[in-house]
């Protein structure tokens, strides 16, 4: 099961990948014997007390298994925060939701910044899946911004009311399922989905004929596929994209996660797929690599959630990548305002800068997408590079 240079883990924590493993065998066996790729996932992510997401494992920060950009640098956050004012100030005020808020530490500096710029909002909704996660959130928001707790509230899913502000999911797309596809040469009617088999209590990958409804929607892709392709499609993304547009009455989704238009998406230099796990530290492309002890990922193909967001009645107001939305927002001027302390801490603040901005690190490689609803204004975040002509 171990893949050549990942760490070992730890003989409990192999035990618990165990009794994952034998959940998942036990569907797959239920199944008729196999499932397909993407139920795998949603199992291995979040099948209750066992999946990555939802039992207590350590995942974000240098300790845990990756890095995102809130804990990179609170500037990150700082600078959203007055994307976020803009929205706020457009609708007169209303509510900010957070998707998967991870460590909270996103939801802690955005309210910090937008307190002293004497932009709060009503209400910081959480809606976190993760019993985990949310109690980590709690203890952070108690910690550090105690005075605000009373604006933060916790929800296990939409609220029923019509929403009036901004609504963020950072790195929130790439932990949907998806289901994995094969194409040869370029054929839609002999498209192949992964599957997933169990045998004597061992994962595998088997392909076999694409269901109907798969090759349907791969055949509707609109693009020319390289002739022998392997990728992912997330037929999970529009009910999704669908559901938050029916509660928002007003106001802006803001999308950010690493992706591509879909004519990168399914270029010949992606031809194996996006598909991406982390453990430790370590990315690579072993998905049934201890499951539920590693996080599993897909790059987001953007004209996806484009085409979504038009089918909800949603506007895309924007698309760019991360550096070119976070230097429209005013990171350097938020690092600048403090030059005058060029101390350990600032440098660190420096460099982080860099790691978010900088096209070899994440400043390329990670999208921002705006979807609005009655919403004139052009938003700040995408005044100074618009990519909206690749979809």
């Amino acid at each position: 099961m171990q893949s050549l240079s990942l760490p070992q883990p730890a003989l409990e924590d192999v035990a618990f990948s165990q009794q994952l493993q034998q959940l998942i065998c036990d569907e797959i066996k239920q199944q008729g014997g196999a499932i397909p790729f993407d139920r795998y996932m949603e199992l291995a992510l979040y099948a209750p007390g066992l999946g990555y997401y939802t039992a207590g494992m350590r995942k974000f920060g240098p300790q845990g298994d990756f890095v995102t950009a809130p804990e990179i640098s609170a500037l990150f956050s700082r600078t959203l925060a007055h994307q976020v004012k803009q929205v706020l100030d457009l609708c007169c005020g209303g509510d900010v939701l957070e998707f998967g808020a991870g460590s909270g530490r996103l939801a802690v500096d955005v309210l910090r910044e937008l307190e002293a710029l004497d932009a709060l909002p009503e209400r910081y909704l959480i809606l976190e899946l993760s019993p985990d996660l949310r109690q980590r959130q709690q203890q952070l928001v108690a910690a550090e911004i105690p005075h605000l707790g009373e604006k933060v509230q916790w929800l296990e899913r939409l609220p029923q009311q019509r929403l009036r502000g901004v609504v963020v999911a950072n790195e929130v797309m790439d932990a949907m399922p998806v289901q994995r596809f094969r194409v040869s040469s370029g054929d839609h009617e002999m498209t192949q989905e992964e599957m997933i088999t169990c045998a004597a209590g061992k994962l595998a990958k088997e392909w076999r004929p694409a269901s109907t409804v798969l090759q349907r929607e791969v055949a509707k892709l609109g693009v020319e596929l390289p002739s022998e392709c392997e990728s992912e499609i997330n037929l999970r993304l529009k009910p999704w994209i669908a559901a938050i547009s029916d509660v928002l009455e007003q106001g802006a989704l803001l999308l950010i996660d690493y992706g591509y238009s879909r004519s990168e998406y399914f270029h010949p230099q992606h031809s194996e797929g996006t598909l991406m796990c982390h453990f430790r530290q370590h990315a690579h492309g072993d998905a049934l690599f201890y499951p539920g002890l590693q996080d599993i990922t897909a790059h987001v193909d953007f004209t996806a959630v484009a085409q979504a967001a038009d089918d909800a009645g949603l506007s895309v107001a924007g698309y760019t990548n991360q550096a070119g939305f976070l230097l429209a927002c005013g990171i350097e001027k938020l690092l600048q305002s403090a030059a005058a302390d060029q101390n350990a801490a600032w440098f660190q603040q420096a460099e982080g800068l860099k790691r978010l901005v900088l096209p070899s690190e994440m400043g390329e490689r990670f999208k921002v997408m705006a979807l609005t609803r009655n919403i004139d204004a052009p938003l700040m975040g995408f005044s100074m590079k618009s990519m909206l002509h690749q979809l």
